[in-house]
């Protein structure tokens, strides 16, 4: 039987994490280790499953832009109260996969599978977001045109964790919304 990790902060996510599958939604674990099987390939790395981190599915405006959480699902987003210029990602949230997948599928998933049919990414970039990753090493923030390089897992994730999406070109649409309503959350 596979290990299975449920760590309850991010301290101790980061010390499990080498060697680990992390697993947000779901929805490219789960097709991946059935492909692996079905290739006679019965190896499954750990699973280190995220849910149990408190903030890691918050949406939320600060000072430097908007902060949306790895664990935050793409039915989150749809139904976030998101400025305009959040539109695409918005419209993204609604056409990626099915309701299952909407509501099981995460945005950090989309983005660290990279796969050609990464529907946030396209936003992402366009938004000059950025990610924020955690690892022993302490935090480091990459653009996300940097983040990804080519389809599959990040090797820059084997020792870090995802932590959230920042935005700066959202700084002014932030600040607008942090003073007439409040964090959304999922």
């Amino acid at each position: 039987m596979t290990p299975y990790h449920r760590p309850r902060s991010l301290a101790e996510a980061i010390a499990l994490r080498p060697g680990t599958m992390p697993l947000a939604g779901g929805t490219d674990v789960y097709p991946a280790r059935a492909t692996r099987a079905a290739w006679g390939d019965p190896t499954h790395p750990p699973v280190l499953d995220l849910s149990a981190i408190p903030g890691l599915s918050t949406i939320e405006a600060t000072d430097t832009g908007w902060r949306i959480g790895p664990l935050v699902t793409w039915s989150a987003i749809r139904d976030a109260a998101l400025p305009p210029l959040f539109d695409g990602l918005r419209a993204a949230a609604r056409d990626v996969g099915g309701r299952q997948v909407q509501n099981r599928g995460t945005i950090v998933g989309n983005l660290c599978t990279a796969s050609p049919a990464g529907d946030g990414i396209p936003n992402l970039l366009a938004l000059d977001a950025a990610v924020e990753t955690t690892g022993p090493g302490g935090v480091r923030h990459l653009p996300v045109a940097q983040f990804v390089t080519g389809y599959g897992p990040r090797p820059s994730l084997r020792t870090r964790s995802s932590r959230r999406f920042t935005s700066p070109a959202s700084r002014a649409a932030a600040a607008a919304s942090r003073s007439s309503a409040p964090a959304a959350t999922s």
